[in-house]
């Protein structure tokens, strides 16, 4: 049985909050079954974008890198993906380091 995206995205936002990284949802989706893409911002302008994605050949669910780039492109880019789907959840990690949990046992997967 698979998680609804609201228990998933506040499991996120405690284990970024347990390694004191910052993160807000910047766009609530669908509560059982909205996708969700991840906003690393560096906060130096920069910010890249990830989306969980299905793999055919494998079947696993791997997060992608949607997007990359200056900060306003990336949020053209969440424009552009919640226009398609309104269910869409946004989550916004700030970190200068770049971490983002997403390749951790438990979210990587």
């Amino acid at each position: 049985m698979r998680l609804t995206a609201e228990i998933w995205v506040s499991a996120y936002l405690t284990r970024l909050r347990l390694s004191d990284i910052p993160a807000f949802v910047v766009a609530h989706g669908d509560d059982t079954g909205g996708a969700v893409l991840v906003k690393l911002n560096t906060l130096n302008g920069e910010a890249v974008l990830f989306q969980r994605s299905f793999d055919i050949l494998s079947g696993d669910r791997k997060w992608i890198e949607l997007a990359a780039g200056v900060e306003a492109d990336v949020d053209a880019a969440i424009s552009r993906q919640r226009g398609f789907d309104p269910d869409l959840w946004v989550i916004e990690v700030e970190d200068r380091q770049g971490r983002h949990l997403l390749d951790e046992p438990g979210l990587a997967d």
